[in-house]
């Protein structure tokens, strides 16, 4: 078969791989994305907890940089987003890897050679057809998931008042869709039996997470300005009551004993709820300012340099 010249030869010809040897690293475009934030945030890394929550899974860069540390070793991680095709993407790579595989190399090859006219027939008559229905095998909506992602405007989940994916194409000349290695290393971080991955709201955290736990909150961010919203990544979006409803539990969490890291814009809702709120002060969460860069932006002008607040009761 054709595909075994791109995924399966190099898959075959790969050297077996660990966490430790090589790390797994975020194979989604994802607004957000906290790769380029890492050396920041490692800063407010607890120097010892129990159990580490990711329940804004998102491109799992945070998960990926704790496992790649050796700081999740003998520790229980549970990661979860309400976002039933991302977290079917994982668990499908998780369970099914040489299936995604297959059919994302077969989608690679059909965009080397239709470009957009491709993505755009995935999208509508199969992808969104597919997901809606729920009638599409499991490895087959991942890998299209993958692929979309990878070739799509700016790597953006976006959905309509609809629920449908409605992302255009991007314009990209080469785009990486089918990275093997990475793949084969995302698969075996999410095997390890310490690693939960569930479909759940964050409000969940709050019936489980105990003193000495260790959460991550990346939530949608609050924006910056009325046109810059990229909250969409469910048919519902992320509210204003969705932040008030975060904030409420980040003090109850550092109260309970937890260790609670949030990363959000520097919106003024942002700065009202957080920065200048006694309560929130009393409960030992302290608002860092940190530099960021602004990837996605519809005019290419506005993407640089910005401040993000990184909200904490980790002392840094």
């Amino acid at each position: 078969m054709a595909w075994r010249s791109d995924c399966a030869l190099r898959k075959a010809a790969a050297t077996k791989v660990t966490a430790k040897t090589e790390e797994a690293r975020p194979f989604l475009k994802w607004a957000g994305g906290k790769r380029q934030l890492l050396p920041i945030l490692r800063r407010f890394y607890p120097s010892r907890f129990a159990r580490y929550w990711e329940p804004f899974l998102g491109s799992a860069a945070v998960f990926f940089d704790l496992q790649a540390r050796g700081l999740l070793d003998g520790r229980s991680a549970i990661l979860s987003d309400t976002n039933a095709d991302l977290i079917g993407c994982y668990a499908s790579i998780r369970d099914r890897l040489d299936e995604v595989l297959a059919e994302l190399t077969a989608l690679a090859q059909g965009h080397a050679t239709r470009g957009a006219a491709h993505y755009y027939d995935i999208r509508d008559t199969r992808f969104n057809v597919e997901r809606r229905a729920r009638t599409g095998h499991a490895s087959s909506l991942a890998a299209m998931f993958i692929y979309l992602n990878r070739t799509g405007y700016n790597g953006l989940f976006r959905l309509n008042a609809q629920g449908e994916f409605n992302v255009p194409a991007g314009r990209y000349p080469k785009p990486r869709i089918c990275d093997t290695d990475n793949l084969q290393r995302v698969s075996l971080a999410l095997r390890q039996p310490s690693v939960t991955l569930e479909r759940q709201p964050f409000e969940r955290v709050m019936d489980d997470a105990r003193a000495g736990d260790f959460i991550y909150f990346d939530p949608p961010y609050a924006p910056l300005t009325r046109t810059a919203r990229f909250t969409a990544y469910t048919a519902e979006g992320f509210t204003h009551e969705d932040q008030q409803t975060l904030r409420q539990m980040m003090m109850a969490l550092a109260t309970r004993g937890c260790s609670v890291v949030l990363s959000n814009s520097t919106a003024q809702e942002i700065v009202e709820l957080y920065g200048r709120d006694k309560d929130v002060a009393a409960a030992g969460l302290r608002c860092h300012t940190v530099p960021a860069r602004r990837a996605i932006n519809s005019n290419a002008k506005g993407r640089g340099p910005v401040n993000e607040y990184v909200i904490t009761n980790v002392v840094p």
